[in-house]
């Protein structure tokens, strides 16, 4: 049996379930595929595998094209907005780290999903993991010139819809701040007076918990509906604390040592512009653990 620590799989694992996660949006679902692409591996032929590392991405791309096909029917009949699942972010390496954070936020992430299966394929293996067209083509089995088109349209398409935000580090903790500071305090002035004037909050209970089940519009309707989810019985005892998700500074909500929801926003001009709070409890396994 080959040693894990010589094992491609091992030494490609983070790559791996980067690109299942960047094409499935789900923590859960990328685990499962990688398990999937696990089995496969130890039960290839390895003599007949020259590239070990092209093998295995191959391997994850189509199985996570498999599932994305078959999860979009899923999602159709998804109860309330359909947000990606959180994931912490922190890591030893920070180079790594601010490399990845830009593909792996959760408004990248949302604007995946307006693509196709395959064109998300495409998109996420040149764009973001820089592979070849001929690369791609060879894991799609699908011609260089098909691969080309496809990776032009991703392109336009996710370009055009990407979200221009301007906030630095600094900033974004600034505001961070001052909206934990407004939301623990019940001040709902304060709390709007930082929300732009197009705000727009997204709630992912999945069904499972109380959420909202369409987007809220406007600084008063979104300050006052978070302070009113704040205040109710069901939420007492739950605090709110900074942490880095997907990338970017965000905040947790955690009942005792259990963390029961993540918020992350997007700023421009030093005002929160979009909120994506997630608290469906199945899809919180990414922010349960951080290095």
């Amino acid at each position: 049996m080959q040693d894990a620590s010589t094992d491609p799989f091992v030494e490609h694992r983070r790559l791996l379930f980067g690109t299942a996660y960047h094409m499935l949006g789900t923590v859960t679902d990328a685990e499962d595929v990688l398990q999937d692409a696990w089995i496969k591996w130890h039960a290839a032929d390895r003599d007949s595998v020259t590239h070990p590392k092209s093998y295995l991405v191959r391997t994850v791309t189509n199985l996570a094209l498999n599932r994305l096909t078959s999860a979009r029917a899923t999602r159709e009949t998804y109860v309330g907005p359909w947000l990606p699942e959180p994931l912490l972010t922190t890591t030893t390496d920070a180079a790594e780290e601010t490399e990845m954070a830009d593909t792996v936020s959760t408004a990248m992430l949302v604007v995946l999903e307006t693509l196709s299966p395959v064109e998300r394929a495409v998109f996420v293996l040149r764009e973001v993991f820089g592979y070849s067209h001929a690369e791609i083509a060879g894991f799609l089995d699908r011609p260089e010139s098909t691969v080309r088109q496809l990776a032009l349209r991703a392109r336009d398409h996710v370009h055009a819809r990407r979200p221009r935000f301007d906030a630095d580090e600094h900033t974004r903790a600034e505001v961070t701040a001052k909206f934990l500071a407004a939301a623990q305090g019940g001040d709902v002035n304060a709390l709007m007076e930082l929300l732009a004037p197009e705000v727009t909050l997204w709630n992912d209970g999945g069904g499972k918990v109380t959420a909202a089940r369409r987007p809220l519009y406007g600084p008063d309707h979104v300050a006052r509906w978070m302070l009113g989810a704040m205040a109710k019985p069901s939420s007492a005892g739950v605090r709110l604390e900074p942490a880095v998700i997907n990338g970017e500074l965000g905040l947790l909500s955690i009942l005792g040592d259990y963390r029961v929801g993540a918020l992350t926003f997007d700023i421009r001009d030093g005002f929160i512009e979009n909120i994506r709070f997630q608290v469906n409890p199945d899809k919180l396994v990414g922010i349960q653990s951080g290095s």
